[in-house]
């Protein structure tokens, strides 16, 4: 067995895994980074120098500081995933001989129900851009996209031009892990995405022809995450729409909006990229808790 490195590069060689050989998503590695980097902080340095020395009472230890603190169940649990992830890979490249993590209890977290938006909340969204300049057209065609597809933002922002198939109506998508699917979309996508195409891309790609990105902001550039999520509070205010918003929430409410109308689950499922069918069947819940709302408002008995 090789003798276990020091912390640092335990992690460093955890995350390196994490990304060439599962393929993760950046941002779910900047993740893993930072709860690990916090953990490097928490342990004695003796730990630090030899990993090998980690204990079971270290880590609960580190999870209790946490909930000290006041960090929410759901963050320590993830906190949990990645500790768990460095020892098995640790286990598993034969670093190590015993995974301190293996006793470990997760936190308990509740699972709360998606918020999604009403059907009339999300015709004011994708009414709210002007049609008239080129920036209004690309913003409405991705609000149509991504409420007819319902992808990730990080999905919308780096899909290709050559993805979009208008003619038959599906994009392929590269989701989580590099793993691609195909997502039908309707017809007002498609005129949308085509007006953008035609009357707007050639603006923001300023007539350049060899842009792989579909949707463009400045300087020839694909549109940020960041950027996308700004545009679209703005145009929520636009709508008149007061809670709060996020681009999954148009993701929640594309899944839910399906079920309510008698779309089978496992379409659904394949449409959203979810690994695991539980994490779709969340969506049932909310369909159900809808119904009963609508049903206690409107029923003179009820």
């Amino acid at each position: 067995m090789a003798r276990a490195p020091d912390f640092d590069r335990s992690v460093d060689l955890f995350l390196q895994h994490l990304k060439v050989e599962r393929g993760l998503a950046a941002n779910t590695i900047d993740a893993y980074s930072r709860d690990l980097a916090r953990l490097g902080r928490f342990l004695p340095e003796r730990s630090l120098d030899r990993i090998s020395l980690v204990t079971c009472e270290m880590l609960t230890d580190y999870l209790l500081q946490l909930a000290k603190e006041g960090l929410a169940a759901r963050s320590r649990a993830r906190a949990m995933v990645a500790i768990r992830g460095l020892f098995r890979f640790l286990v598993s490249d034969r670093y190590l001989e015993l995974d301190p993590s293996e006793t470990l209890d997760s936190p308990r977290i509740g699972r709360a129900l998606p918020v999604v938006l009403g059907a009339d909340e999300i015709d004011r969204l994708l009414s709210a851009p002007d049609l008239s300049i080129p920036r209004g057209l690309r913003d409405s065609a991705m609000l149509t996209v991504l409420y007819a597809t319902g992808v990730r933002v990080s999905e919308l922002c780096g899909m290709q031009h050559r993805e979009v198939n208008l003619e038959r109506g599906y994009v392929r998508v590269t989701g989580k892990g590099n793993k691609q699917r195909l997502v039908p979309f309707g017809e007002l996508a498609a005129t949308r995405i085509q007006r953008y195409i035609d009357e707007a891309r050639p603006v923001f790609s300023k007539g350049r022809d060899d842009l792989a990105a579909l949707f463009l902001g400045n300087r020839q550039k694909p549109l940020t995450r960041q950027g996308f999520w700004k545009l679209l509070c703005h145009y929520a205010r636009v709508a008149g729409i007061t809670r709060a918003i996020s681009p999954h929430k148009l993701r929640h409410s594309f899944a839910t909006h399906l079920l309510e109308r008698g779309a089978d689950l496992r379409a659904v499922q394949a449409m959203l990229g979810h690994a695991d069918i539980t994490t779709t069947q969340i969506y049932t819940q909310v369909s159900r808790a809808r119904m009963l709302e609508v049903y206690r408002q409107h029923h003179p008995r009820a």
